[in-house]
């Protein structure tokens, strides 16, 4: 999943002043070298769907975890048994106050497919260069479940002692390869080993200005959108082509997908949103959206105010529900009537919301019952954004300003989507903040050459371990 919200150029080019560099000076971290060979050795083991093991790189990490003094008690690899490459692993460092529940950190390991004819590099070994890092999984997510893997090392050889337990989940399936997805997959069959007051994930990160290279502000993601497609489906008996009747599949199709580009589903927000709203409006150049964006964060209910906001296709897609048509077929021959049409409509559905209801909404839009709406895949239960409370919030911010003085945390909704829907669903409010700050035209998420900065990695490496602990206490 790829997280960051992009600001407009003129918002970049206002921001570009307002930025300040990294407080981490340029010498090597503690157990660096450590972390380096994690992460190149979890790089390196193919966990594509067609041909790798999730269940491999979970045992590697493993490994490094009982080379660091945690017993196989604390320790659970949770392998479907009709999927054996499919392996989760959940490691546990217990809190010294029982009463606390725990905080978890979730990563997924298995990655995009990627092609070695296509890229530059073989994506499936580590290249650095240049201060960059290039592989499939550099960023996504392989980045984040080393980074949590190195510091659950790093907690277990400091001695430290928290005081809330610390849960490690580095699961299988999140890029929808796989047969099963690991999370869900947990939640049903082994649902105690990651119980968590909450769970930090990926889904934001810190955002990097393309043309200078500075960084412009720090992700904080609450709450995302429901992945749902619906397929619309018009069937008719045929005949000849020569004898044209009133009644086309395809004809009567079309009108239904004009009816679905024409409507538009209610404005809405949450935390998450006016957070968003009005902290990036201080980094947008055009004055008069600034001024609708710091409107909208006060009064969310002003229409016109909306509408404006809702002409920027990433401003509409964090106001509301939206749907779209991706594909469609018809017919089964040029001399013939079409017997058969169909088009897939993907929505992106406003957390709190569930699917059958946005199917209701689009076939009452439609309003033709010739026109059949099918459900494609599953859809959990509607689930509500988690609050970004200040116990939440805080912790961010604070370290946020340690490393990078003058970077505005910004809240944000996913307008895609993560494995933190599965949690959220189950009652676990789940966040995603990495420290990491990319440029997404170079970072490629699920694309090719996709890269990470080294700085930014290690930089992001120590905002999540400082995070954590702060997030646990102890000592």
């Amino acid at each position: 999943m790829k997280h960051a919200i992009k600001l407009t150029a003129a918002a970049f080019a206002f921001a570009a002043a307002l930025m300040a560099p990294s407080a981490l000076a340029q010498k090597a971290q503690p157990g660096e070298a450590d972390f380096r060979a994690l992460y190149k050795e979890l790089i390196e083991i193919n966990t594509t769907a067609s041909v790798g093991s999730c269940t491999a790189a979970a045992e590697a990490m493993k490994a490094r975890l009982v080379a660091a003094g945690y017993p196989a008690s604390d320790l659970h690899m949770i392998v479907p048994p009709n999927n054996p490459r499919e392996g989760n692993l959940i490691a546990v460092l217990p809190g010294a106050d029982t009463s606390l529940k725990a905080i978890l950190l979730l990563a997924h390991i298995d990655v995009v497919e990627a092609n070695r004819a296509d890229w530059v590099r073989d994506p499936f070994k580590l290249t650095e260069e240049d201060g960059t890092f290039y592989a499939r999984g550099a960023e996504d997510d392989k980045a984040q479940a080393a980074i949590f893997t190195d510091q659950m090392v790093r907690f277990k050889r400091d001695g430290y002692k928290p005081k809330r337990t610390i849960k490690l989940a580095l699961t299988c399936g999140e890029e929808g390869g796989f047969p099963l997805n690991g999370v869900s997959y947990i939640l049903e069959h082994n649902r105690d080993l990651i119980k968590a007051a909450f769970a930090l994930n990926e889904g934001a990160a810190g955002q990097i200005d393309s043309r200078t290279g500075k960084y412009v502000y720090n992700g904080v993601q609450a709450g995302e959108k429901i992945y749902q497609d619906f397929e619309l489906e018009v069937t008719n008996p045929g005949g000849h082509s020569s004898r044209p009747v009133a009644d086309n599949a395809i004809y009567r199709l079309a009108d239904a997908l004009r009816k679905v580009e024409g409507y538009k589903f209610p404005v809405e927000h949450n935390t998450a949103t006016l957070g968003y709203f009005a902290r990036m409006a201080d980094l947008n150049a055009d004055k008069a959206q600034a001024a609708d964006m710091r409107a909208f964060a006060k009064n969310p209910v002003e229409s016109d105010v909306a509408e404006r906001l809702s002409k920027d296709t990433t401003l509409n897609a964090t106001l509301r529900t939206t749907c779209v048509a991706t594909q469609l077929s018809g017919g089964h021959a040029p001399n013939a009537l079409p017997q058969r049409a169909t088009a897939n409509i993907n929505c992106r559905i406003f957390p709190g919301h569930g699917a059958a209801e946005i199917q209701k909404q689009l076939e009452t839009a439609v309003g033709d019952p010739a026109v059949k709406f099918t459900m494609k895949g599953l859809s959990g239960p509607p689930f509500p954004p988690p609050p970004l409370t200040p116990d939440i919030l805080g912790p961010i911010e604070k370290v946020s300003q340690q490393l990078f003085p003058g970077i505005p945390v910004i809240p944000q909704m996913a307008t895609g989507a993560t494995d933190g829907s599965f949690l959220n669903a189950a009652g676990i409010p789940t966040y995603g903040v990495s420290g990491i700050f990319e440029d997404d035209e170079r970072t490629n998420a699920h694309g090719l050459n996709e890269s990470v900065p080294v700085k930014s990695l290690l930089e992001g490496r120590e905002f999540l371990y400082r995070l954590t602990r702060l997030y646990a206490g102890g000592k």
